[in-house]
């Protein structure tokens, strides 16, 4: 008699957990009709852009342009003596959080 309800109420717990799931569960996958596939959104050649200063649209040549003054290092703004103190400085704080003694040196 065990055995028996053992069974039935495997077999219900079984089917109540597979009718749970199934509900949905196709639907729920598939994206919306009016998405525009990821592979065809790869391959559109992108026209117009927006400035990444003042995000004002651009075309593409000025877009290139503006992309290539950005890539070119503007010139140093600090003298080079003052660039050589500021490494110095930055040189013996690293030695300071390795060497906590020698600042009872100096």
């Amino acid at each position: 008699m065990k055995y028996i309800k053992y069974i039935c109420l495997t077999a219900i717990s079984s089917i109540v957990v597979s009718i749970t799931n199934y509900q949905g569960a196709i639907v729920a996958a598939l994206p919306p009709a009016e998405d525009i596939p990821e592979e065809i959104l790869r391959t559109e050649i992108i026209l117009a852009a927006r400035s990444p200063i003042d995000g004002k649209p651009l075309s593409a040549g000025d877009y290139a342009q503006l992309q290539a003054q950005l890539q070119q290092a503007p010139p140093p703004k600090l003298s080079s003596n003052i660039r050589d103190n500021i490494f110095l400085l930055r040189l013996r704080k690293a030695l300071l959080q390795l060497f906590p003694f020698l600042d009872t040196l100096i």
